[in-house]
């Protein structure tokens, strides 16, 4: 298709040389192009003057008109046909154009709507209890750092900084802000933390805000890719358009055309909780460049990451800290950590998830009164736990008599849980813990085989066959808002830990047989399994198989199995278990154990942990240590 420029060349060209002089005559009169400019002009002159002077379709019009007062009539016609048609070939690509960017704006119209009605309710517990995540999101405390910091160099007292959170309140990133204030030409973000620290639900803020128009407006489309779906069509062959397509559905009718279209706008990726992930990672084999190549998901993965697929667009990724260092650190921008809430914003989720001022008040000067308790509470979804509990309990004057640990707080969530189910679907009411745990007996320990069962496996999801294995009917169990994902990952840990007492105390020696397997790593202590072995020969064991776990996902399992240990929790769950245990021994033992270990050169997280279950034990030794 010939440009008007193109047109007045070709026609001034066929114009004799006394036509073209007085062309120029006759242009001169018109008094915009100087007169000496025009003198001796060439046509190639003439037609850039014009063109600069009149602009592409005025110049056209111009020298029509003096091509008719010269009579080149012919000539005229047959620039004037030529350029009719070269406008409307023009006007149909505008218009094909236009329509393309207009099926174009409101496909990603459409993408954002999907994605906000994915974000925008925080789930809590059950479908009913579902909040809108702006009520009740607080900003959390996010921490540039380095990935070379993972599972390196210990110092106990580096336990104090992860209790406090932060050093200065100025340093905190904000969720938004991850890739803007990534400065490196990798447009790879990786965070990690511990769980329910916050994770997620700063991910889904993220998205909800983008998709509301408030941050992040550069970017045309953000996917949201969580690693528990994403195992579930881990083996298949796929390509990554066939892939998104699972996630969203707004992208099943796409034409070829179109999904160049797409993959052509500003892309974000958030994959969610790597630590999660059943896919096994190999960075050197991801060679997948386009994004109709068929691969496996794993490939798929490796080749976004490494950048062969799509390597303008931005990759987030979350993770616990045990499996950050699956991803090679050449290839992260920007590393950061969600250190859950400073002091500052415990209060104002209390405030905001407490709509009642005086209820919220006295709920925060009463967790203030618990030393345990008030630490605990930098983990956000420890908050929402004590939140719902003390909304459901009376609060007493003495700091001493509330929950003080981790493992109290979940046990009181379990019988809150067992009580609304009683109430809503069984028509009664029962107060006495006993009694209510001993009537709902069946189904919490079915769902805590399960949730040990699946947690040994590293699953979160969970399949018809896996319910059945522990025999499990789903349609008994939708009343509990457990199932098919556990409410919070930490309910499922704390599940499986109650599980693994229980087979303690019944002896069950085959289930306990997955704490005392050898391992290629060092065995600490040669006990051996029998009938009659003391609690803590279970106990020390089990703090072996997490401190051994690479992806850290005993960590949480094995502060509860702590915790049940205690005489007292043991009998706040007597309608569960048969009997106590008289443990005071096998704490001690265990707790000298833990201490030990602390000694030792292990990473800051299995530190961490390990100071947390000895919280649970009822040890603030070390925590009155680090204070002063």
């Amino acid at each position: 298709m010939e440009s008007a420029l193109e047109l007045l060349y070709k026609t001034l060209d066929d114009l004799e040389k006394d036509d073209l002089k007085r062309f120029r005559s006759l242009l001169k009169e018109d008094g915009r192009i100087g007169a000496g400019k025009l003198e001796d002009a060439d046509v190639t002159d003439i037609v850039n003057m014009m063109v600069e002077c009149y602009g592409p379709e005025e110049a056209v019009k111009i020298t029509l008109k003096i091509l008719r007062k010269v009579n080149q009539n012919q000539l005229a016609k047959e620039l004037q046909e030529k350029h009719e048609e070269v406008q409307k070939l023009l006007e149909a690509a505008k218009k094909h154009s236009r329509e393309q960017d207009f099926w174009l704006q409101e496909f990603l119209k459409t993408h954002k709507m999907k994605m906000k009605e994915k974000v925008e309710h925080i789930f809590e517990g059950k479908k009913e209890k579902e909040e809108h995540l702006k009520n009740v999101f607080t900003e959390l405390f996010i921490t540039e750092g380095d990935i070379k910091e993972v599972n390196h160099e210990h110092e106990v007292l580096q336990i104090d900084d992860a209790l406090k959170t932060c050093k200065s309140q100025n340093s905190s990133i904000k969720c938004n802000d991850v890739f803007s204030l990534n400065k490196n030409k990798k447009k790879f973000v990786l965070t990690k933390g511990i769980a329910g620290i916050g994770k997620t639900v700063s991910v889904h803020k993220f998205i909800l805000d983008w998709a509301e128009g408030k941050s992040n407006d550069n970017i045309d489309c953000v996917f949201l890719l969580p690693f528990r779906k994403i195992n579930c069509i881990k083996n298949r062959e796929i390509s990554l358009h066939e892939f998104l397509q699972k996630f969203n559905p707004e992208m099943q009718d796409l034409k070829t055309t179109k999904i160049n279209k797409v993959y052509k706008c500003t892309l974000a990726f958030i994959f969610d909780g790597l630590d999660e992930s059943q896919l096994t990672l190999d960075f050197d084999s991801g060679m997948v460049t386009s994004v109709e190549e068929r691969s496996s998901v794993d490939e798929l993965f490796t080749s976004l990451v490494n950048g062969t697929l799509l390597p303008s667009a931005f990759f987030w990724v979350t993770s616990r800290p045990a499996a950050a260092n699956q991803i090679p650190p050449e290839y992260v921008g920007l590393f950061t950590e969600v250190r859950g809430f400073t002091d500052q914003q415990k209060e104002e989720y209390f405030r905001k998830r407490i709509k009642d001022e005086t209820q919220a008040s006295r709920m925060i000067s009463h967790i203030k009164k618990s030393r345990s308790l008030y630490i605990m509470c930098y983990i956000p979804v420890f908050c929402w736990i004590t939140a719902t509990v003390l909304q459901n309990i009376p609060i007493v004057n003495n700091a001493e008599d509330i929950n003080t640990t981790l493992t109290e707080m979940y046990i009181h969530f379990l019988l809150i849980q067992m009580n609304m189910k009683n109430q809503k679907y069984d028509r009664e009411k029962q107060r006495e813990h006993t009694k209510l745990l001993d009537s709902n007996k069946t189904m919490i320990l079915k769902l805590a085989k399960l949730a040990f069962e699946q947690l040994k496996k590293e699953n979160i999801v969970f399949y018809e066959e896996d319910l059945q294995a522990c025999g499990i009917d789903v349609s008994d169990f939708e009343s509990t808002g457990m199932l098919t994902e556990i409410c919070h990952l930490s309910v499922q840990e704390f599940l499986a830990a109650v599980h693994v007492f229980l087979c303690y105390l019944h002896k069950n020696m085959e289930e306990l047989r997955f704490f005392f397997e050898e391992t290629q790593n060092k065995v600490r202590l040669n006990f051996k399994l029998q009938s009659e072995s003391p609690l803590h020969y279970l106990l020390v064991k089990a703090v072996e198989k997490a401190v051994q776990s690479r992806r850290g996902h005993l960590d949480l399992f094995l502060r509860f199995l702590m915790g049940i240990s205690l005489e007292s929790n043991q009998d706040l769950l007597r309608g569960l278990f048969p009997h106590t245990e008289d443990s005071k021994d096998s704490v001690t033992k265990t707790t000298e154990h833990i201490r030990k270990l602390l000694q030792e050169d292990i990473s800051p997280e299995t530190s961490v942990n390990l100071f947390y279950c000895l919280l649970e034990l009822n040890d603030n030794s070390l925590y009155m240590k680090i204070q002063s």
